[in-house]
C-alpha cells in the first residue's frame, strides 16, 4: 500500500474512533426522522439593510459578505486579518451561532476551524447533519485582540449584520453556542447552565442554547447535556 494512502486510512480510522467515543459519552440513541416541513415565513424583514433605500428586499449572503470585507464599524477592524462572515447552506433550516473568531478562524476566514470546530463537526454528524446542511457564524465577525471579551460597542456594531444574515437565510431554528452568544441574543445575564435545554426566542426564531464546544473540550462530562439539547433540536426539525 502506498505511504500516502496508508496515512490517509490511519487518519480516517482515528477520526472514526473519536466520533464513536463522543457518541458513547453523549449516550447516543437512534432518533427517527421524518420529512421536514417547509420553511415558514421569517419575521425578519431586512429593514436594517446597509442601504435600505436601495432595495426593500433582504440582502443576500453574498452581498452582505462583500459589503463587510472592508468594514470599519468598530475598533476590531484595526487588528483583524480578515472578516469571518460565516459558512454553510444559505437556505439552512438550522443556524449555529458562536461568539467571535479565534486565531485560526482569523487566519483562515472561516468559523469553527480549530479543535472546537472538529468537535462541532462530530456533534453535527451525530445529528445526521454536515456543515453543508446548516449555517455557522458568530455574533462578532472579527477576532478580538488576544481573544479578549468583546465590548458593547463591538456587539452593537456587529449584531445588525447577524440580523441581516438571519433575514437572508430564514432559518427555522437557532442554536447558540456558549454563554456569550446566548446572553447576547437573549439579552440576559443568566448563566448558560440555566438557559440551556429550554427553548427561547430571537426575533421570532426559536433558540436552543447549549454549551460551547470549547467548554466541552475542557469538561467532557457536558457532552451528555449537549446531546439532550440536540435531541430537542432534531425533534423540532423533524416534526
Amino acid at each position: 500500500m502506498p505511504d500516502k494512502l496508508y496515512h490517509e486510512c490511519r487518519e480516517l480510522i482515528s477520526q472514526c474512533r473519536e466520533t464513536l467515543t463522543d457518541l458513547t459519552e453523549w449516550g447516543y440513541e437512534t432518533v427517527s426522522s421524518s420529512a421536514r416541513e417547509g420553511l415558514p415565513t421569517c419575521p425578519l424583514d431586512g429593514s436594517i439593510a446597509p442601504n435600505p433605500a436601495a432595495s426593500c428586499r433582504p440582502a443576500t449572503l453574498d452581498e452582505l459578505a462583500a459589503s463587510l470585507q472592508d468594514c470599519t464599524c468598530c475598533p476590531l477592524c484595526k487588528e483583524r486579518q480578515q472578516v469571518v462572515f460565516g459558512v454553510g447552506n444559505p437556505q439552512a433550516d438550522l443556524v449555529l451561532i458562536g461568539e467571535a473568531p479565534g486565531r485560526e478562524e482569523d487566519e483562515k476566514g472561516l468559523p469553527f476551524v480549530g479543535e472546537a470546530g472538529q468537535l462541532l463537526d462530530r456533534i453535527l454528524f451525530a445529528m445526521k447533519l454536515t456543515r453543508e446542511d446548516v449555517y455557522i457564524c458568530n455574533v462578532i465577525k472579527c477576532r478580538p485582540p488576544r481573544n479578549r471579551d468583546t465590548q458593547e460597542q463591538e456587539i452593537a456594531a456587529c449584531e445588525q449584520f447577524l440580523k441581516l444574515q438571519l433575514a437572508a437565510i430564514r432559518p427555522r431554528l437557532i442554536i447558540t453556542l456558549g454563554r456569550f452568544a446566548t446572553q447576547t441574543l437573549l439579552q440576559t445575564k443568566d448563566p448558560i447552565s440555566q438557559l440551556r435545554g429550554r427553548w427561547h426566542e430571537y426575533d421570532g426564531i426559536p433558540v436552543m442554547p447549549t454549551f460551547h464546544p470549547a467548554f466541552l473540550l475542557r469538561k467532557p462530562a457536558g457532552k451528555r447535556e449537549v446531546w439532550e439539547d440536540m435531541k430537542q433540536v432534531m425533534h423540532r426539525l423533524a416534526r
